[in-house]
């Protein structure tokens, strides 16, 4: 069988809005063929946005947010608030999972730094540092035979807004060595103060073209490129945004080393009649995985164990699961 090489194609995205942007790149993700590798640079203004799995009103100041004409976003993927503006630059990945390749993807992002005289390194569970501070996070979402790798670049962004927005737990921050989110991040401005964010988008166009052995121009999309109106929809109702917080009976949470988790448990006649996980963790999926396993469970440790440990954890995710369970384990219930 011969092997051809995937075709590269670049989009960017002509709309600032965080609703139309997600929607581009979930359309993408999803109509991307499989000798295709995509490279869609997109940027957002004044936006917060969570990962799946996170609890809006905990990770984000939304009110104050929207008060001064932001707007609050919740991605595909798993992993941390990030706020946006336009002295970010956003990039996706997205192919098909046989191409799908980490090291390969970041190795884009830092051979665009080194093109512009900086050296970055990937370091942690989904960052890339420069001099010791994140100017990029990233994440990553997998759809059928698909998969999409995303991410941020700190160019130009304000990081006052950054700091008043984003509600980052103090346990998180401790674990992390540091005493604020403002001390955590560095704008690539404040490394060489003559880079512009446009020299960004054209050195990771540039650099995309050098991996994946591409000639692809970018082709500017917006909302009427495609199709996209019920996914902008989507994006910007309240239900996906917010969802449905009960009032809980009983809530724990813990930090691991993949992250925080926080379940919230209703409770019917001695079952589990509703229960949400919120998790900060990049596997989104697994997240969504534990939820559903304790939905109607008994409220008993050893029923609620029994279903969790059941869960079908891709092999690399294991440890998370026994983590999970072992803290449940301690638990008085």
């Amino acid at each position: 069988m011969i092997y051809e090489k995937p075709k590269t194609c670049i989009y960017k995205s002509v709309s600032s809005d965080p609703w139309v942007n997600q929607a581009l790149e979930e359309y993408l993700l999803k109509q991307c063929s499989p000798e295709r590798i995509i490279l869609y640079l997109w940027q957002n203004d004044k936006t917060v946005v969570i990962g799946r799995n996170q609890n809006a009103w905990k990770e984000c100041r939304h009110l104050e947010l929207e008060k001064d004409g932001g707007k609050l976003a919740r991605r595909l993927s798993g992993g941390g608030a990030v706020y946006h503006d336009l002295g970010n630059l956003n990039f996706t990945f997205a192919m098909n999972k046989r191409h799908y390749d980490l090291s390969k993807q970041l190795g884009v992002v830092l051979r665009a730094l080194n093109r512009l005289g900086l050296k970055g390194e990937f370091w942690g569970r989904n960052d890339l540092v420069i001099e010791g501070k994140k100017f990029s996070g990233n994440a990553y979402y997998f759809h059928r035979e698909n998969a999409l790798h995303h991410g941020t670049i700190l160019v130009h962004c304000d990081l006052m807004k950054l700091s008043r927005y984003l509600q980052v737990s103090q346990e998180k921050i401790i674990s992390k060595g540091v005493d604020s989110v403002r001390s955590r991040v560095v704008n690539l401005s404040e490394i060489s103060e003559s880079i512009t964010l446009s020299d960004v988008a054209k050195s990771m166009e540039e650099s995309f073209h050098d991996i994946y052995e591409g000639d692809a121009q970018p082709i500017a999309v917006d909302q009427d490129s495609f199709n996209i109106g019920p996914l902008v929809e989507k994006y910007s109702s309240w239900e996906w945004r917010f969802g449905n917080t009960p009032q809980f009976d009983i809530s724990l949470s813990q930090r691991f080393s993949w992250g925080e988790i926080e379940i919230g448990f209703c409770l019917k006649s001695g079952y589990i009649d509703a229960v949400k996980v919120f998790s900060d963790a990049l596997e989104e999926r697994l997240i969504r995985d534990i939820r559903k396993s304790l939905e109607g469970c008994l409220f008993k440790k050893d029923s609620m164990l029994d279903r969790i440990k059941n869960v079908r954890a891709q092999s690399d995710k294991q440890q998370m699961v026994h983590d999970v369970t072992r803290w449940l384990e301690a638990k008085e219930l």
